[in-house]
């Protein structure tokens, strides 16, 4: 039978495919969620984070370049993680990729008891030398409007960072690989506080500043909210809106 992704039909038996994005959107509101994964409604889109999406094809390149060595990165050696290199894995390439998760080999798991398949796509994969373990590493990227220092993950609206680590890491256990609790950030900020001269005689150039931050993985909503999900997939009816929803004002002003 066909894959079961896009409109949820109760009636396929395949596992329905939701990425972590869409997991997210859940959380945020279930009705939301019920429009788009079971009343087939699409949301306005937004535009790309086309610098987002260069910083982190740069540094993969950078990191890729090491992974081939089997040497840890000199900004991994500077910051006291040495014992740390980039991981390789005949599937690596796939795990990246975060669309298309069905095929054999992606970065996905099939939850048997909501027959949910939930998947998306690493940045990056560091093998610990002194532990045998593998971390799971996300590169972001940011430009702080205040010059506050290192980065950290104290702001209430990166718990959705902390949830994507969690579900990366809880899925890539279940699939068999020895991955530490323990996953990686990887921060640029664009420094707007530099005195450095920005545009030059033929280019301009920003420098970031670069924050590795670890972060302790939590799996106790996981499943929970799968459970979740699977019974709001079988809904008759809409649920309410979440009551920070922005669509779910607008659509009550309306």
């Amino acid at each position: 039978m066909a894959r079961h992704r896009g409109k949820f039909n109760i009636a396929n038996p395949e596992p329905y495919e939701l990425s972590r994005s869409r997991i997210e959107n859940f959380i945020q509101c279930p009705a939301c969620f019920y429009m788009q994964q079971v009343e087939g409604i699409e949301f306005p889109s937004i535009p790309g984070f086309n610098i987002n999406e260069a910083t982190d094809i740069l540094l993969k390149k950078d990191f890729d370049h090491y992974r081939e060595k089997k040497e840890s990165h000199p900004f991994l050696v500077n910051n006291g993680y040495s014992h740390l290199i980039p991981y390789q894995h005949e599937h690596f390439e796939l795990w990246t990729q975060s669309l298309h998760f069905g095929a054999k080999g992606r970065m996905h798991y099939d939850h048997q008891r909501t027959n949910i398949r939930v998947g998306g796509g690493l940045d990056d994969v560091w093998f610990n030398k002194n532990t045998s373990k593998i971390h799971i590493v996300d590169y972001k990227s940011t430009s702080q409007k205040k010059d506050n220092g290192p980065i950290n993950l104290d702001d209430k609206w990166k718990a959705t960072y902390k949830r994507q680590m969690d579900l990366y890491v809880w899925i890539m256990q279940k699939k068999g690989f020895d991955v530490d609790n323990i996953g990686f950030f990887l921060y640029c900020d664009g420094n707007r506080f530099t005195d450095q001269n920005f545009l030059n005689a033929k280019n301009a150039i920003m420098e970031f500043k670069m924050t590795l931050i670890e972060y302790q993985t939590n799996f106790s909503w996981i499943e929970k909210t799968l459970y979740n999900i699977s019974n709001c997939l079988k809904l008759n009816k809409r649920p309410e809106h979440s009551e920070y929803c922005e669509y779910g004002r607008f659509i009550n002003q309306i």
